[in-house]
């Protein structure tokens, strides 16, 4: 939900391009645009309509006006937040942001973003000073620059290329909250989760326990004043997150993708006739993926090769979905969590738990991004139900041999799904979407190789991204064992 961008300044000097900042994001909130001045702060704000359609237009304030904000995402605790508050507030919208205003008021500004719950960047401003915080795992981008003595921040790099140079934009780290007083501080930090000397526990009581985390968490996440549908691959995440919201949604509308003949277009439509969703099909072919890779690359802002690959058919589900909904749920970290590629089998025991941390702690720069971006450029907003808090850290705490056992990847997730879904689907093979879809077949035999495929990737990216902006583009190493890492390559975490 939405975009936005805005700078401080001890003195007050705003840049003049923040308006062309704003205006490179527009796709992201094509429902209205609204700016405020706070002193030393400066907001704007691009709208995409989910909660409070009517009210919740931003900017947002507090009851006196003395405190602002803007946000991007969803703050799915926001009534509990206003519910915990000592004092009697008078919320002026049903906006899910308001929560944070009124929780400031009480408690301090980064105490505020600290109670959050949900996928979310924000920025709050009293005028003086200057809050910035960012969701747990970095669902929701945030990008920012120090700079000329002040700061800009926006939600997607393209904004802050008019604005500031691009060697000195940097990713706002997950989990942090900053405020001009104090600094940037962590507010949350990866579970451990499991370790050798836990006490074991049975694989039914496993596997209830996850499929009830991840049932409240789908659930959370159909808040909305507007439509919600699923992405579904026909895999065993995608399957697993309708079959859930079925419970809640009578009426599905379930989105697929893939070239003609695909197993995702297959396997999709036998998983959509079996929940009752109302099923899209959105058939792509190889000139579709070829002709749509400029557009792709600029709202992706990675060249990488894999990511493009997936982030291809994604863009072309998003565009269909964004005819006939708002907010989609999709499966995505779930691989992560539970050991899905085929990598995972060269480690176990501490080492494969090691090994998903790190994986978990850079979904941002890979994955999270695509899904951001290639959804966002439609309208549309994607929400990940297996990357709430809650359950990342039940599937944390969960032992790695029963991730990886009897010859299956996600084995206890597969446990958790057979309770909902048919056994074809509950223990069906995992296929990485790029090649379910079959973008990755296509790709390779219009390039003619893996070499040619991330130069012409490379070179569409530099064309369209001015020099500085290179070491901004993550790359996912899993080769190099408990060093291999998923970052900028000039920030490396």
């Amino acid at each position: 939900m939405c975009g936005f961008i805005g700078s401080w300044h001890p003195e007050g000097r705003h840049p003049e391009a923040l308006a062309a900042g704003l205006a490179a994001i527009a796709h992201r909130g094509p429902d209205g645009e609204g700016w405020h001045d706070a002193g030393h702060c400066r907001f704007g704000h691009r709208r995409l309509s989910i909660v409070d359609v009517a009210g919740g237009t931003q900017p947002l304030f507090s009851e006196d006006q003395h405190l602002c904000m803007v946000h991007n995402g969803e703050i799915y605790n926001h009534r509990a937040v206003l519910g915990g508050l000592t004092n009697l507030h008078q919320p002026r919208t049903h906006s899910d942001g308001e929560a944070w205003l009124h929780a400031a008021e009480e408690r301090g500004q980064a105490a505020a973003v600290a109670q959050l719950h949900g996928m979310f960047a924000l920025a709050g401003s009293d005028g003086e000073t200057l809050c910035l915080g960012r969701d747990a795992l970095g669902i929701k981008p945030l990008y920012w620059s120090r700079h000329n003595k002040g700061l800009v921040f926006a939600s997607e790099i393209k904004a802050l290329l008019p604005v500031v140079p691009p060697d000195t934009i940097e990713v706002f780290p997950p989990g942090h909250v900053y405020t001009t007083h104090d600094g940037i501080a962590p507010m949350w930090r990866l579970p451990t989760g499991w370790t050798a000397e836990d006490q074991p526990r049975d694989v039914e009581a496993w596997a209830d326990a996850f499929l009830a985390a991840l049932d409240e968490a789908v659930r959370q996440r159909l808040m909305a004043d507007v439509p919600v549908g699923v992405f579904l691959s026909g895999g065993l995440d995608s399957s697993l997150i309708a079959a859930l919201m079925r419970r809640y949604v009578p009426n599905l509308h379930s989105f697929a993708v893939g070239l003609p003949g695909s197993n995702d277009l297959e396997r999709a439509r036998e998983v959509a006739a079996d929940l009752g969703t109302i099923h899209h099909e959105v058939a792509i072919s190889e000139a579709d993926l070829v002709a749509a890779l400029d557009e792709v690359i600029w709202h992706l802002e990675s060249w990488d090769p894999d990511l493009v690959r997936s982030a291809l058919p994604c863009w072309f589900v998003s565009r269909e979905a964004a005819k006939l909904v708002k907010v989609v749920l999709t499966g995505e970290g779930a691989d992560e969590l539970f050991a899905g590629y085929a990598y995972h089998r060269d480690y176990q025991g501490v080492h494969l738990h090691r090994e998903l941390r790190r994986s978990i702690k850079n979904l941002h720069h890979i994955n999270l991004q695509r899904v951001d971006r290639m959804s966002m450029a439609h309208g549309l907003e994607a929400r990940v139900p297996f990357l709430d808090t809650n359950v990342v850290a039940l599937a944390l705490a969960i032992p790695p041999d029963l991730k990886l056992a009897r010859g299956f990847h996600k084995f206890i997730l597969r446990q958790a799904a057979a309770r909902v879904l048919p056994p074809e689907i509950a223990w069906r093979a995992k296929e990485q979407f790029d090649h379910g879809t079959g973008s990755a077949e296509a790709l390779r035999r219009h390039f003619g190789s893996a070499e040619r495929e991330a130069e012409r990737y490379r070179a569409i990216f530099t064309a369209r991204f001015p020099a500085g902006s290179e070491w901004l583009v993550a790359r996912w190493e899993h080769d190099r064992g408990d060093t291999g890492i998923a970052a900028p390559q000039r920030a490396h975490v």
